[in-house]
């Protein structure tokens, strides 16, 4: 039909992780063996974005929080085409190394071109080795204990290869036995090399795992190159890697995929390290003490805009742990409407105030938010109903009714479109007015002090309902709009909206 059906799945050191968890928009880490070829087995379904259908300009928004361990090599995403019948088809690879995602400490965003995938150099696998250098003595000899490998790339019919070790070093190359039939071998063999005096620093040692065939020449898998070698022992599972490849650079030929990667590496210390907190909660317990100087107060006016929600999202964790989420919410309220001079710009810049409101809100009221929309926005997928206000984006080959004149037919497509938002939009209304008694604790008692809060500094006639816009910007435009505009992200549904039935969530939540 002249489009794809696109969809991606990240990868890091070779290993499918990113697997949709709950209604968050997050994504947890899962292992898999990277021992099968790149391919609709390996890049299982439940590991992976949303298909956006028929599209070649494909936005998918879609959040990945993944937990790493430290000493991870790459971060791969992979664009496929899923197909109906037969095995998907590989689009294109962006690969991000460990050493380029951490040289940008406030991540990077943009856009990055697709590169071709080749199966043979997917799969990479890992040695398992021993170096032994003595630090004295002459000659000094080198001693490389090859014990084994895993997850080798299968290179024969019957899935296996017959695997060998070619390791080189100073000019000298020496070979381990022939492994039958496994991608799994265990060679266990020691190999000796004679160093150059005085060379230590600059000897090179390269690790080759190869494919023996009885017909033909031998098939290349893996290699593993050390450029520093140290006096004593040196041994551990090391990454292997594919041979480079000889394809010349498409491009943008196969697309380009644009990419928002962050990396952020915490150390995790026992509890009695973090005084921290004590300092913290401090103003948050002790109310009547002046909040000026205190450490909440510094983190409020220290923090910027690009870090503000990490630094809220942060706080209100922090302070649920310990029971003091709303005290929390209170003190930075509090601050806010002091600094606020107008009820009708309350909480409208993005403040650590409204920051932890909101993911507060988020944080509890996830399956509140399932029980009250859920029904309703089904109902929308479903029934697939065109509508536009607009009369510029109107498809008037879409009406419902065929005119002769084009302006009564606009009318009718308005009035049609008005009478289908009112509805849906009243079985919202009706849904959520009816789910006060459905309403998570933690939020209703934030709104009540909210509320108390604003009432006090404005309380004036003409800024009575001061207090509702306040409530109504987290309820309804934070949070019911949000979902409404992005139901997939919400886990309202699994796939995103189609122009069509967007159109609708978008007018709905206007």
């Amino acid at each position: 039909s002249g489009s794809s059906d696109p969809y991606c799945v990240v990868n890091v050191d070779n290993e499918v992780v990113a697997r949709y968890r709950d209604t968050v928009p997050r994504w947890e880490g899962t292992r898999r063996s990277a021992g099968s070829s790149l391919g609709a087995n390996h890049l299982c379904h439940p590991s992976r974005t949303a298909t956006m259908w028929k599209s070649l300009n494909t936005f998918w928004g879609e959040e990945i929080t993944l937990l790493l361990p430290r000493g991870f090599h790459s971060l791969t995403v992979y664009v496929l085409d899923e197909d109906t019948i037969g095995q998907d088809d590989v689009i294109g690879k962006v690969s991000l190394s460990h050493q380029q995602i951490s040289a940008e400490p406030r991540g990077t965003d943009r856009w990055l071109s697709l590169a071709p995938v080749s199966p043979d150099q997917e799969v990479q696998g890992e040695i398992h080795l021993e170096l032994r250098v003595p630090e004295r003595g002459h000659p000094r000899m080198l001693c490389c204990h090859l014990i084994e490998a895993r997850d080798l790339a299968p290179r024969d019919p019957s899935g296996a290869s017959d695997p060998f070790g070619r390791v080189s070093c100073c000019g000298h190359t020496l070979e381990t036995a022939v492994i039958k039939k496994t991608r799994f071998p265990r060679w266990d063999e020691v190999l000796e090399f004679e160093l150059p005096e005085g060379e230590l620093g600059e000897a090179v040692l390269s690790v080759e795992v190869w494919d023996w065939d009885i017909v033909g020449k031998n098939d290349f898998l893996v290699e593993f190159f050390l450029d520093t070698l140290c006096p004593g022992p040196t041994r551990g599972w090391f990454q292997l890697l594919p041979f480079p490849s000889t394809t010349e650079e498409q491009g943008g030929q196969l697309g380009a995929l644009r990419l928002a990667v962050r990396l952020l590496e915490d150390t995790v210390l026992p509890p009695h390290h973090y005084h921290l907190i004590q300092l913290l909660t401090e103003p948050v317990l002790c109310p009547a003490q002046s909040p000026e100087g205190t450490a909440l107060a510094v983190l409020e006016e220290v923090t910027s805009g690009e870090s503000q929600q990490d630094v809220a999202t942060k706080l209100v964790k922090m302070f649920s742990e310990q029971g003091l989420a709303v005290p929390l919410l209170d003190y930075l309220t509090t601050r806010e409407l002091a600094r606020t001079a107008d009820p009708n710009t309350l909480f409208c810049s993005n403040s650590l105030a409204s920051k932890s409101m909101k993911v507060d809100v988020h944080e509890v009221g996830l399956p509140y938010l399932h029980q009250v929309l859920k029904l309703v926005v089904n109902h929308i997928f479903e029934e697939k109903k065109y509508v536009e206000l607009d009369p510029s984006k109107m498809e008037l080959s879409r009406g419902r009714r065929i005119s002769l004149k084009g302006s009564l037919l606009e009318v009718q497509v308005q009035e049609s479109s008005l009478e289908l938002l009112q509805g849906y939009l009243g079985d919202m209304v009706d849904a959520i007015v009816g789910s006060v008694h459905k309403c998570p604790l933690p939020i209703r008692v934030a709104f009540q002090q909210l509320c108390r809060w604003v009432e006090e500094p404005f309380p004036s006639a003409q800024h009575q309902e001061a207090q509702y816009f306040s409530i109504s910007g987290f309820l309804f435009l934070r949070f019911f709009a949000r979902a409404l505009l992005t139901p997939k992200l919400f886990g309202l549904r699994e796939q995103h909206a189609e122009p069509c039935t967007g159109r609708m969530l978008l007018l709905l939540a206007k």
